[in-house]
């Protein structure tokens, strides 16, 4: 496996470059949900013309439009969360932020999905259909080590065979409560939008059938969740960690005063609104170059023959697995080289093009070219929703909630939507 952590390897591994080959998927996505059945999604899929077909009949899903329509889809659930903030931060001392965040975007992304939340941000606990989706995922993860290291792929199985097994289970388990989700959300006529709307107006089932849309679905869960919660639960901790500094004016004061400046209330935080909070946005940038979400490049493998990785020339090799070259978003991002400054330390979020913690270039958390993160719109507005909620209304998350009353004052009964 070969890796890089300059800029210009991301342009060259993901681009488009006239005159050199595509560096296309590897079996690193033959191993998760869907994929050992013999259907592929617009994550897993390896074959380029049959991605683009995918990508066709997708982007409308994921335009701005499309977000639009889906706003009180995500609000929604942004409502239930600051509810479960407040309950939980005015009867116990402390608890998992991180593990709320989730809830959250778990609850977005399988109403945009399957048409109904998973209700964990209600239960107040993790839904089981989380961890059985993080865990189809690892399967995915152990599946490439194995193919590649044939001496793990003899002892594993002996070693952790009842953990493989589990991991097994969950995977087929995740797949077919996939599969009822999306079936039930085809049967069910409504006129309410989300993500699958779009598809199933316009879908030839010769081409789309309801396995392959559970199969975009559930990536979309997995993928689409996972990652905004850790770019939120990032944000928070540095955001925190940064306003117990000395310093006078700190990026947290700095955040919360655009934010309450902007917003006389809390009905008021829409996705239009929030694109003219640029450090908000700022802060949310910064947080994905401390901490990317997924700290590896997506693998590709090396073309016949080989091409060019900013100025390195990898060659492939005749055997099943031809060298994976992968930029490492973390060394990247915070190699000294990348930053203006020559550092690798935490930095104040700039609103300026001239003073960005990192160069444009080497920071890219939703990857470029023709594969390019589709449902970057969504996780931006999930992203840039969440953090301004509690704080528009003058008061911290615990105290949001604290008593019945705030509920009504902050539109979370519902009266935001009236």
């Amino acid at each position: 496996m070969v890796s890089f952590n300059t800029a210009q390897s991301w342009k060259d591994i993901y681009g488009a470059r006239p005159g050199h080959k595509t560096f296309v998927k590897g079996e690193f996505y033959s191993g998760g949900s869907f994929a050992g059945i013999g259907t592929t999604s617009i994550i897993s899929e390896r074959r380029l013309e049959v991605h683009k077909q995918m990508r066709d009949y997708l982007s409308g899903a994921f335009s701005d439009r499309a977000i639009l329509e889906q706003e009180k889809i995500v609000t929604a659930s942004v409502d239930d969360f600051i509810r479960l903030v407040g309950v939980l931060g005015s009867q116990i001392e402390w608890f998992n932020m991180s593990t709320t965040l989730q809830s959250l975007t778990c609850d977005i992304t399988g109403d945009l999905s399957f048409g109904a939340t998973f209700g964990a941000l209600k239960s107040e606990e993790p839904h089981p259909w989380i961890s059985v989706s993080l865990e189809a995922m690892t399967q995915g993860e152990i599946v490439d080590v194995l193919n590649r290291f044939a001496i793990l792929a003899k002892v594993l199985p002996v070693l952790m065979g009842s953990k493989l097994k589990k991991l097994t289970e969950n995977t087929k388990k995740n797949e077919e409560l996939s599969y009822n989700a999306v079936q039930s959300r085809v049967a069910r006529k409504t006129k309410r939008r989300n993500f699958l709307t779009r598809i199933l107006e316009d879908r030839d089932l010769s081409v789309v059938t309801d396995r392959a849309i559970a199969a975009h679905a559930s990536d979309l869960v997995t993928a689409g969740s996972d990652t905004t919660a850790t770019t939120l639960a990032a944000a928070l901790y540095y955001l925190l960690q940064d306003d117990s500094s000395s310093t006078t004016t700190t990026t947290m004061s700095r955040l919360t005063s655009e934010i309450r400046n902007v917003f006389n209330s809390y009905a008021d935080i829409t996705y239009s609104s929030t694109a003219s909070l640029p450090y908000l946005r700022a802060v949310i940038l910064e947080a994905l170059r401390l901490y990317p979400p997924v700290p590896i490049g997506p693998p590709r493998v090396v073309p016949d023959g080989g091409d060019t990785v900013d100025g390195i020339f990898p060659r492939a090799k005749h055997e099943p697995h031809r060298r994976l070259p992968i930029p490492r978003r973390t060394s990247t991002t915070h190699g000294p080289s990348n930053q203006n400054d020559g550092s690798n330390q935490t930095q104040t979020p700039s609103t300026t093009t001239t003073t960005t913690t990192a160069t444009s270039t080497a920071a890219k958390p939703f990857s470029l070219g023709p594969r390019r993160c589709m449902g970057r719109n969504l996780a931006c507005f999930a992203s840039t929703c969440a953090p301004p909620s509690p704080s528009s209304s003058g008061r911290t998350t615990s105290e949001l909630a604290a008593d019945a009353h705030t509920v009504e004052e902050a539109g979370l009964d519902g009266s935001r939507y009236e």
